[in-house]
């Protein structure tokens, strides 16, 4: 019994010390698709490639302000290209930098 139980502790410390480090740092390795404007979830959260193009006469935009962006949002990650990054609301799909959606949060 007692050895059924150390091996299948260690089998579950060998199982997480191989998915932790995928599960963290997995979407930095995958090669990332551009986000686009037809896609489902973009449409939900009203996403654009530009911020000038949001739509304030939508009720969900209402929250929008001039100078919102996909680089000053919280969500947002720098990457080697300054103009795309990946935004974790779209599942590490790089979005643009001078984009907009309504799950925008200010970078503190």
């Amino acid at each position: 019994m007692m050895k059924l139980l150390l091996n299948s502790r260690r089998a579950v410390l060998k199982f997480f010390s191989a998915i932790v480090p995928v599960a963290l740092f997995g979407h930095k390795v995958i090669a990332q698709d551009r986000l686009t404007e037809e896609d489902q979830m973009a449409k939900m959260l009203l996403y654009v490639h530009d911020a000038g193009d949001v739509d304030i006469s939508n009720p969900m935009a209402a929250r929008f302000k001039p100078g919102q962006n996909c680089a000053n949002c919280m969500l947002f990650q720098t990457s080697e290209d300054p103009e795309w990054g990946p935004c974790s609301i779209f599942q590490y799909k790089l979005v643009n930098a001078n984009g907009w959606c309504s799950a925008w949060v200010l970078k503190s």
